[in-house]
């Protein structure tokens, strides 16, 4: 039986295949690659490059392939273009979304893990964020994201579905070969943006706000590495393979780091001096979020490898000094 993951071209998608393989897994790639990359894609996975709002395509692979569950990422995952263009959010993330649970569900597939955000908290209420915490949204994509999540809980109460929610934080760092890595276009992550000064893709680095009630005035994020987001989903299929019941997990190290905290570590790692300059703060960033992945430890197993931010800082710069325009010819 094979492990289908939806967005396997993607960033975090393309690391699960990787660490899908590693672990000797059957694994099908589907993806749009609208933003992700064919070379990201394993050697050793089956490809098919369709769009999960084409049913008819949908339904066809689950025909030819023997699939045990669904991991799904395919969905536009950048905030600030949520807010600008929030019929898109809702075309890809909620009715690609609605179209993947009918072929599902008139398949006979029964279990999927899903890639959910933080950013379905909105402004947290208290530091470390609990999976019971209130999520009240502060822009489409974090509702988009949200309205996914109750769409599979209802689709589990009508037709027996079992689903994995895992809300993650910010997610960096690159595969330790070095093969793949973080890639968009344009680039809207901190650490990638940090590491186009040392590459001469841009001259310093801009830090939203420095008046923020942390202890040097910028906004505090919990960091974590794409592999050991991949391996979250790959515990989370198995715990449903297993016969778990319908959950949602944080996923973060629980420790915050400032912006100018990760500038000061990518110097260290790069060499570089990295200018930074003080702009104005954005709406709606929130001065901190941290998340408590205790219950992910508890139930799932899962032990982060990555925990050190200078560790996932010296991968992201493996990758990017390596690959600087990415997976584009150069």
């Amino acid at each position: 039986m094979a492990i289908l993951v939806l967005g396997g071209a993607g960033y975090i998608g393309s690391h699960t295949v990787y660490r899908l393989i590693e672990a000797g897994r059957d694994v099908v790639v589907a993806d749009n690659l609208q933003t992700g990359f064919k070379e990201a894609v394993h050697p050793k996975a089956r490809f098919y490059q369709l769009d999960i709002r084409d049913k008819g395509a949908l339904d066809e692979l689950f025909r030819k392939e023997k699939i045990e569950g669904v991991i799904h990422f395919a969905a536009s995952s950048q905030v600030g273009e949520s807010m600008t263009n929030p019929l898109k959010y809702y075309n890809n993330n909620l009715y690609g979304t609605m179209v993947l649970l009918q072929s599902m569900v008139d398949n006979g597939i029964d279990k999927i893990v899903f890639s959910s955000t933080a950013a379905t908290y909105g402004e947290p209420e208290r530091v470390p964020i609990l999976e019971g915490d209130k999520t009240f949204p502060t822009n489409c994509y974090g509702q988009t994201k949200l309205a996914m999540e109750q769409m599979m809980g209802w689709v589990s109460r009508a037709h027996g579905l079992r689903y994995v929610a895992l809300r993650y934080f910010n997610a960096c760092g690159a595969h330790v070969s070095g093969k793949i890595g973080e890639a968009h276009d344009p680039e809207t992550h901190l650490l990638p943006i940090i590491l186009q000064v040392p590459l001469g893709q841009r001259k310093e680095v801009s830090i939203f706000g420095d008046d923020y009630p942390t202890k040097d005035g910028t906004c505090i994020r919990d960091y974590i590495h794409v592999t050991d987001l991949a391996e979250a989903h790959i515990l989370a299929l198995d715990y449903l393979v297993a016969g778990g019941e319908n959950n949602v997990f944080n996923l973060g190290n629980g420790v915050g780091f400032t912006v100018k905290e990760v500038i000061d570590i990518a110097r260290e790692v790069t060499g570089h001096p990295i200018p930074a300059k003080i702009a104005e703060r954005r709406a709606g960033d929130p001065a901190q979020l941290i998340a408590s992945s205790q219950k992910a430890i508890d139930v799932l197993g899962w032990k982060p490898q990555y925990n050190d931010l200078y560790t996932i800082v010296e991968t992201a710069w493996n990758w990017h000094r390596t690959h600087p325009h990415g997976f584009k010819e150069e």
